[in-house]
């Protein structure tokens, strides 16, 4: 079945951002292009977190030379549960999740068991560049697992959701939750079948779901009704989300975020292109509210916490009036 034809000027009247208009008006104008490395490469990313500190996965051990990979067994002494994962890669691609041990097996989150020669193999491979940007070599670095946090039980199918929030000039903008599916191999990225559920700035609430470009009130795995969906400590989310532009420099950015049952929210990866779906999510288009944003003065002034209440003000008034497409999740 053909997806739903929606015309140039409705999607306009929706405030609907094109690729075009990011790119050129507010990735290339914000995002200075010497920062980009910075959110680029993950190994980066965390490493100036945990100088801001930015709550974020442990950092265990990072591999570097082909070489490092025949002694691998010793870090991995005592570490029941992991993340594997390139520095460099996009798409979750190339992430391997350890969630036990079963004698000398490794055991992944699909179930499946892998010996300590399958890892050394995939380290192989992300250090050849294998699912890196632009196949550059690269690293392989190894952080913590995130304690599922039960909140999300039944939310999610195969996989941890993230929260995705869209900041501009520090100022949170545009927020969705993203639960994995079994169509999505348990990944959250919603061109591969994730569901993706639009939040209310001021509340942290569901405002709208989609999967595949249409609307959904339950979850297609696990039956779960999404309008139920409402995030506890939401401004604190927020304020993380916030300071990763004082952290960066980068004006326009794609923030995401995991909860940890044990840490609380942790910031799992930066975007300096995040993608356009976020606004199918929500049911209604960002380009207003950047603008609004763009036309404030002296906002690098303000503190986060600053910035954040602002938003959240502010664009509360727009959930209650959306000039975005779609009902409301009941």
């Amino acid at each position: 079945m053909g997806r739903p034809w929606v015309s140039r000027k409705r999607l306009k009247n929706y405030g609907m951002l094109g690729m075009n208009c990011r790119n050129v008006d507010f990735i290339n104008r914000y995002n200075d292009r010497t920062l980009f490395p910075l959110v680029d490469n993950k190994l980066q990313t965390k490493l100036l977190a945990q100088e801001y500190g930015v709550p974020t996965p442990l950092l265990r051990f990072v591999v570097r030379e082909q070489h490092e990979i025949n002694h691998i067994e010793q870090e991995f002494a005592g570490l029941e549960h992991f993340a594997l994962k390139p520095a460099k890669g996009s798409g979750g691609k190339g992430i391997m999740v350890v969630t036990g041990r079963h004698g000398d097996q490794f055991v992944r989150s699909s179930g499946a068991e892998v010996s300590i020669s399958d890892i050394r193999r995939h380290m192989s491979n992300i250090l050849a560049g294998l699912y890196s940007l632009g196949g550059s070599p690269d690293v392989a670095i190894v952080e913590d697992l995130i304690a599922f946090d039960e909140c999300f039980s039944g939310y999610s199918h195969e996989g941890v959701p993230d929260i995705r929030i869209i900041v501009f000039k520090g100022y949170p903008v545009m927020a969705m939750l993203r639960l994995s599916t079994h169509a999505s191999d348990g990944k959250a990225n919603l061109h591969q079948g994730a569901v993706g559920v639009g939040l209310a700035l001021d509340t942290g609430r569901c405002l709208y779901a989609a999967q595949f470009g249409r609307p959904v009130s339950t979850h297609p795995d696990t039956g779960q009704a999404l309008g139920d969906i409402h995030i506890e400590g939401w401004r604190d989310i927020l304020l993380l989300a916030s300071q990763c532009y004082d952290m960066t420099g980068l004006g326009y950015i794609g923030t995401d975020i995991v909860l940890d049952r044990l840490q609380g929210p942790q910031l799992l990866e930066l975007n300096a292109r995040p993608g356009l779906a976020i606004q199918i999510a929500n049911g209604r288009g960002l380009l207003p509210r950047l603008r609004h944003i763009e036309g404030l003065t002296l906002n690098r002034r303000f503190r986060s916490e600053h910035r954040v209440d602002y938003a959240m003000r502010q664009f509360a008034e727009l959930e209650k009036n959306p000039a975005g497409a779609g009902a409301e999740v009941a």
